[in-house]
Formats: C-alpha cells, structure tokens, sequence
C-alpha cells in the first residue's frame, strides 16, 4: 500500500527524470522552443569570419544570423555551437508608428539622410532587407500599427514606450491628424535639392500623402516647403522624412472675393487676352495672379507658396477727412487741402464711393498689388489732384455758392479716370468745406447786414402793406359811408321834393292866412295907433309914456324895490343881509309880507 510520501517521491523522480531527458534532448538533439510572442535571435559561436564592417551573417558566418526563430520548437541549436535570444515582439499600438534604425546595410548616399526602403516584409525578413540593398542608419520605412517579429540585432524600434531614450517626444511617433477646418503645410526632410529659383517642391503624384516616403522620392521628390497640402484626417507619416504645420484654411468672407498670387506652380502663360495690357492673368495652378477669383468659403491653400488679397465686392467709401470707415483703407487718408482763384487756403472733406467686380477684381490685383495700392497710389492723387486743379479756378465764395455743380463736375472727371483702372466710381460726394476764418468773419458780418438790410425791407414792406390794409379799411368804411350818404342824399332829396311840396301847398296856404292876418293887423295896428295918438294928445308924450311903462311893469311883473336892502348906517351889515333873506323866506314859506328895511 503506498503511503503519500511514496507518491511525492515518485513524482519527484519523475520530474528529474524529465529534466534530464530534457537536458539530453537539448544537449543532444540542439531544442529551442520559442514562444508565440517571442522572437529568436540566434548568434553562432563557430563559423567563418564576417567581413569587415559585416554585423550580420548571411552566410553561416559567426556573430550574429539574419534569419530569426519563429515560435516553436526547433532543432540542432546546440548550446555549444549557438546562443538564442528570446527577445519579444515589437507592438506598435492603434494611432502610433514605429521607426527603425538598421544596424547594419549598405551606406546611405550623402545627397540623402535617411535609408531607402527596400522589401523586406516590414523589416521582419533582415535577410532579405540586406540581399535587396538596405541601408544602414535611420530608415525611410515606418511601421504602421501591428505586431512584428524583428530581429533585434539589425533592427532597433523606436515606439512612442521608448522614444525619450533617443531624443523624441512621445507624440512624434503618434499618427498625425488634421483637424478639419486646418490645412497641412509639409516640409520633407529628404530627397534632391528644389532647383534655383523655385521656393516649392512641384507635385509629386502616387505618394499617399507623403505615407509612402520612397515613391516621392523616386517620382523626384524634391526636399523643403512643398506645394502639395494634407487636408484633414490621420496619416502614417515618418517624422524623419517631413514637419507638418497645421494653418487655418483660407477664408474667404461674404462680400468678398480672393485673388490668388501663385509664387509657384506651372510655367507662366499669360491668358489676359489683347485687350489687357497692365499685368498678366493665369489659369489656376499656374504660377502667377489666377485668372479665376475664390468665391466666398473655406478653402484649403498652402499659404507658404501663395497669397491671396481679398478684394471686397460690396459698395467702398472712402473718406478724405478725419474719420475712417471699417475697411482702413482710408485710413491715412487726410482732408484735402486745396488754394482758391483769390489765393485762399481751405479744406475739402470728400467721401468717394467705388466698387469692384468680383470678375474685374484679378485684373485690378494685377495690375496694382492690392485694394490698400489702389487706394494709396491711384485714388489718392486721382481724387486729390483733382480738386486741387478745380478749386483754382473759383474764388472760395464761388467754390461754397456752387458746391452741388462742382460735386457734379468731381463725379464724372473721376469716374472716367478710375474706368481705366477697372473700377466703378459710383458717386464723388463733397463733405465740409472749411474755409479761412478770416474770409468767414468778413462774410458773415456782410450777411449779417445783408439780412438786416432784408429785415429792414421787410419791415418796411410789412409797414406799407399795413398802411395800404389801413387805406383800405378806411376805404372800406368810407365807401359805406358813402354809400349811406348817397342813400341819404336820395331820401333827402326825396323828402325835400315832399318838403317842397308840402311847403308850397304851406305856403299857399300861409299866403291865404297872411293875407287875412295882415289885414287883421293893419286893422288893429291902425285902432292901436289912433288910441296911441288920442292918448298923447291927452297926457302928452311924457305922460302917455309913463303911463305905458307901468302898464308894462304890472303886466310883466317886473320888480321895481328889491326883496332885502341892507344899509351900512346901522352897522348891520353882512348879518342884517342874512336875517333878511331867512325872513324873506319865512314870507314866501307862510305868505307874510315881506319887511323892507333901511
């Protein structure tokens, strides 16, 4: 019966056993077993010499094999003839790359800095990496993400794990991407020279955007700034062979239109036509000012190897005085200062209204560099010299009177000048005119006086006008007046006729009573006359007469003796007066005769 003591003893047994079959077989029989995440690097011990500047056996030499162990068990490794290193696979990570420095190769030629790629099966074949011509050094060929069984004697990687170690930053060796509103300008590090006078590598075609590094080379890629752009997206691409710079696309706003100075591109061939004399027009991708205007957007340009100007295509006003519109265009733009025909000084503000049509504008651009050029070196002295010109032929006052007809004179001169520039002069407009003050006060002062002179007229005018309205009036009142009178007359005359009338039928009838009056009174005249005569002959004339006169007296109650008397013999006086008048009335009051005092 076995005891566990005897089965741990048998175990152990067997497991000795087991390794001493394993050492035989090892020792014997020459066993490697590597692994599926290994990679055997195998160095032989004995063998030929490996030629100098050899590192790698290709031919059964000693040092270090070309040919690696791939996972599994292999024979006839005998530890004394061979040394195999386990090395693991090399792991490049999604969104990362892997570069390689070849140990051993041929050399790389001076004109270039990086070794060419060869086929290789990514740098796991070493054999075959030298038999096709590799090249010693940092290579052009990059690994892409993946697992890779590379031989580690030839080939070191370099990964984003260990990239400190030879002087790169982590983000070197991660997949470039671009974002989408962003365009990348490229710079290539390797190939032949840009030839003189280019600024530019031409476009190469079938290079995968520079992923494939040695079919740009071998199509003639040329080394520096490149005309070919990246757009955005991610790209495999090798930090040794170009620099990316990521730049805004170039915008081009509402309004706008953008003409593109190629630096590079095609040969130069004008497409201007006959009629263009003043600069030269090209097709797109031609090396000049583009015949073609960039409308409105986002567009993906190298701006290293062109410029683009905007040109607005929107309505411009310019202003010649103190202010400045959003544009700056006219920002060094100053009041025109200009001499009168009488020798005065003073200044003009101007406004100037243009416009450029989009499919004008290359043409502008081509001919003057820029919108700022046109403004500085072509409507400034066009616009100032004009007024210049024309103010000299009026007196200030004359210059102030007919400002409207001089605007209108600005606008056409203007016009016809900048059409040969192929802009649009839409309006030429005259803002404040500032004259000399001088002139200004003796002006004023002659209005003043010229307005009081015409309040003066009209004053009188207003006076005149009243006098006329009193006139009038009066007028107005006479003639109703008149017109009663007139009516008046009429029924006077009316009633005078009646009147005469009436007096002639009075008359005759007065006459009729006359007649028979006079008789009556020549009767009684003549009995009075004959009493007066008997009456004489009686009394006498003196006594007749008396006795008539007191006839008169009693008939008319004429008073003779006065009511009061008062005397001065008795010293009454004043009070005898006054005693006298209250009796007397006292007498009248209650019939008492009245006492008459002397």
């Amino acid at each position: 019966m076995f005891t566990s003591t005897t089965a741990i003893i048998i175990l152990l047994v067997g497991l000795f056993g087991l390794l001493v079959m394993a050492v035989f077989i090892k020792s014997i029989l020459g066993l490697v077993i590597i692994s599926e995440k290994e990679v055997g690097v195998v160095v032989k011990k004995f063998g030929p010499r490996l030629h100098a500047g050899q590192l790698i056996a290709l031919k059964g030499e000693a040092g270090y094999q070309a040919d690696t162990l791939a996972p599994g068990w292999h024979f006839f490794y005998f530890p004394w003839q061979f040394t195999v290193h386990k090395t693991p696979v090399t792991i490049i990570p999604q969104g990362q790359i892997g570069l390689l420095v070849a140990a051993a190769g041929a050399a790389i030629p001076p004109e270039r800095i990086l070794g060419k790629a060869v086929p290789c099966n990514n740098f796991q074949d070493a054999r075959q990496f030298l038999m096709n011509g590799g090249e010693k050094g940092r290579q052009l060929q990059i690994l892409t993400a993946g697992t890779y069984r590379i031989n580690s004697a030839l080939f070191t990687v370099i990964t984003s794990q260990n990239a400190q170690l030879h002087e790169m930053g982590p983000k070197q060796l991660h997949v470039h991407s671009i974002a989408p509103d962003q365009v990348g300008i490229v710079t290539t590090l390797d190939g032949r020279p840009i030839d003189d006078g280019e600024i530019a590598g031409a476009i190469v075609e079938g290079h995968d955007n520079f992923q494939n590094a040695q079919t740009f080379l071998n199509h003639d890629g040329r080394r520096g700034l490149q005309e070919q752009v990246l757009l955005s997206g991610s790209w495999n691409l090798n930090p040794w062979f170009v620099n990316v710079e990521q730049v805004p696309m170039t915008e081009i706003p509402i309004g706008h239109v953008g003409i593109v100075i190629a630096y590079v591109g095609k040969a130069h061939k004008d497409v201007s036509g006959e009629g263009f004399k003043h600069g030269n027009l090209v097709e797109p991708g031609h090396k000049g000012v583009w015949v073609t205007p960039l409308y409105p957007g986002k567009h993906p340009l190298n701006t290293r190897i062109l410029k683009v100007e905007l040109v607005p295509t929107t309505n411009i006003v310019l202003n010649w005085a103190s202010r400045t519109e959003s544009h700056k265009y006219d920002a060094h733009l100053s009041p025109i200062t200009v001499r009168s025909k009488d020798g005065f000084a003073f200044n003009l503000d101007v406004a100037q209204i243009i416009h450029i049509g989009a499919t004008d504008a290359p043409k502008v651009i081509s001919r003057v560099g820029s919108v700022q050029n046109l403004v500085d070196h072509v409507l400034q002295p066009i616009v100032g010299n004009y007024f210049r010109n024309s103010a000299q032929e009026y007196t200030v006052l004359d210059f102030l009177s007919a400002r409207s007809e001089r605007q209108q004179e600005a606008t056409g001169h203007i016009r016809k000048a900048i059409s040969a520039y192929d802009v649009q002069a839409l309006d030429t407009l005259i803002g404040d005119i500032t004259p000399p003050e001088q002139l200004m006060v003796t002006q004023t002062d002659r209005k003043i006086a010229e307005e009081q002179r015409k309040t003066y007229e009209i004053q009188q005018m207003a006076q005149t006008q009243r006098q006329e309205l009193v006139r009038a009036t009066a007028m107005a009142d006479i003639q109703q007046d008149m017109v009663k009178s007139e009516q008046g007359v009429q029924i006077a005359e009316l009633k005078s006729q009646a009147v005469v009338k009436e007096a002639r039928g009075d008359a005759e009838a007065t006459k009729l009573k006359s007649l028979g009056e006079a008789s009556a009174i020549r009767t009684t005249g003549k009995a009075k006359a004959e009493a007066y005569l008997a009456g004489v002959e009686a009394l006498g004339i003196d006594g007749y007469t008396a006795v008539q006169l007191m006839q008169i007296i009693g008939e008319r109650q004429v008073r003779v003796v006065p009511d009061v008397s008062v005397s001065s013999a008795g010293g009454g006086g004043m009070v005898d007066g006054l005693m006298g008048m209250l009796l007397r009335h006292e007498v009248k009051e209650n019939g008492v005769a009245p006492i008459t005092k002397n």
